[in-house]
């Protein structure tokens, strides 16, 4: 009885998980935002600017009166522009993160250990934005948390969480089994934001781990695009017991 008391003790795992986030990338902008080899163009204005004008000639008179009918976006898959009297020609790539450290308390093999973290991206006046993430699986000093992933035909293939069966892993994705995180929202709409997860991270109630994986991005400058990304641990009857942490860092690149 002295011996399954003391083996169940060595089971207990205490995980603490720190993710700090960074962006990186460099923006090379001219003056000029779309040009052939025939005419180049500027931040464009036509009419006058939300005025009421009267223009006369001998012949004929002729009344404008322009303002911001027109606001917003629209891209394809070979340009993407920004409409409205208030756009700029200086890129913008915004990220907001709420991270920090996260304690998951004391892990038995009957329970599932989670965290949620948010992350928040916008691009303006680029070909989109690719959100890596890099750090190693928890560990405790002498042993590292299983990420039980495979590999079928060249593609990597996710995992189900297995309460029992040592295991880490995250997604980005709206799950059940556990009940965690969401799907990517949109900002002010999907008329507007393009940020979308990158397989094999956006499936519900699959998970999956690699250092240095891209998991999201978007190919097109776009508005704000809110991910949540959700991790999950596992513990088995022979894990070894100890305090398990692990630094994260999602890594922003534009690209232009």
């Amino acid at each position: 009885m002295g011996n399954s008391k003391f083996r169940r003790y060595r089971f207990v795992v205490v995980l603490a998980l720190l993710l700090p986030f960074g962006c990186v990338g460099n923006a090379n902008a001219g003056p000029n935002q779309s040009s052939s080899s025939n005419y180049s163009v500027s931040e464009v204005q036509i009419g006058g600017s939300g005025s009421t004008q009267n223009v006369c000639s001998g012949s004929y008179c002729a009344q404008e009166s322009v303002g911001d009918a027109a606001v917003g976006s629209a891209s394809s898959t070979n340009y993407s522009a920004q409409f409205g009297s208030d756009s700029t020609d200086i890129p913008l790539l915004e990220v907001i993160v709420d991270g920090g450290i996260q304690n998951l308390g004391v892990l038995d093999p009957s329970t599932t250990g989670t965290a949620t973290f948010s992350l928040k991206v916008r691009s303006y006046l680029s070909s989109g934005y690719t959100v890596y993430m890099t750090g190693p699986p928890p560990s405790q000093g002498t042993h590292t948390l299983r990420v039980p992933y495979t590999v079928n035909s060249g593609q990597d293939v996710p995992f189900t969480s297995q309460p029992g069966a040592e295991q880490f892993g995250m997604n980005l994705a709206d799950n059940t089994a556990p009940n965690i995180g969401s799907a990517p929202v949109q900002v002010p709409s999907g008329d507007f934001s393009f940020g979308s997860v990158l397989d094999p991270y956006g499936s519900s109630d699959e998970f999956m781990y690699k250092d240095g994986d891209a998991v999201a991005g978007s190919s097109v400058s776009t508005g704000e695009t809110d991910y949540t990304l959700s991790m999950i641990l596992n513990i088995s009857n022979v894990t070894p017991g100890g305090q398990y942490k692990s630094n994260f860092s999602a890594v922003v690149v534009p690209q232009y």
